[in-house]
């Protein structure tokens, strides 16, 4: 039964935290689907991972392609089961998250910008949700300069 991590961005953009957070997933050896909302987010989330530093490289693709199965990190808007068999859920831009899929996966990340009153509604009615269905969920922020665990259920 894995849990479901709950970042609010208020400091640092998605562009920042989703390479940071895609690499401690891949550190821990799960495969992961990024999830989000809109094509033409996850093409700019795919452009924004190719131009990273050459050291910190994560490997990844856009969902569609011939080889999707071999991704080690996914990007689409398709809900169920990955392509890539993925052990680790990051939705992003308000990516619709399941209690079951929170339930058969190591890790689910919500990421919201902390910015955007209309995110910021959308996670807490998540995190009620997925609490209510009996889900583990962390809550952590940054608005102190770094990450912090500030709720846990």
């Amino acid at each position: 039964m894995g849990a479901v991590y709950f970042y609010h961005l208020t400091r640092h953009p998605l562009e920042v935290t989703l390479p940071q957070l895609l690499g401690k997933a891949r550190g821990a050896g799960w495969r992961v689907l990024v999830r989000g909302v809109e094509d033409a987010r996850l093409d700019w989330l795919d452009e924004k991972l190719w131009l990273g530093p050459d050291e910190s490289f994560l490997p990844h693709g856009r969902a569609g392609g011939p080889h999707d199965a071999r991704q080690p990190i996914l990007l689409s808007r398709e809900t169920g089961q990955s392509a890539n068999s993925a052990q680790c859920l990051m939705a992003v831009d308000g990516a619709e998250v399941s209690a079951e899929e929170v339930d058969a996966l190591e890790r689910t990340c919500v990421l919201f910008d902390g910015n955007d009153e209309s995110a910021l509604d959308h996670a807490r009615g998540q995190w009620k949700t997925l609490t209510e269905a009996g889900c583990a969920a962390q809550y952590w922020s940054e608005a102190s300069g770094r990450w912090e665990k500030k709720a846990e259920v």
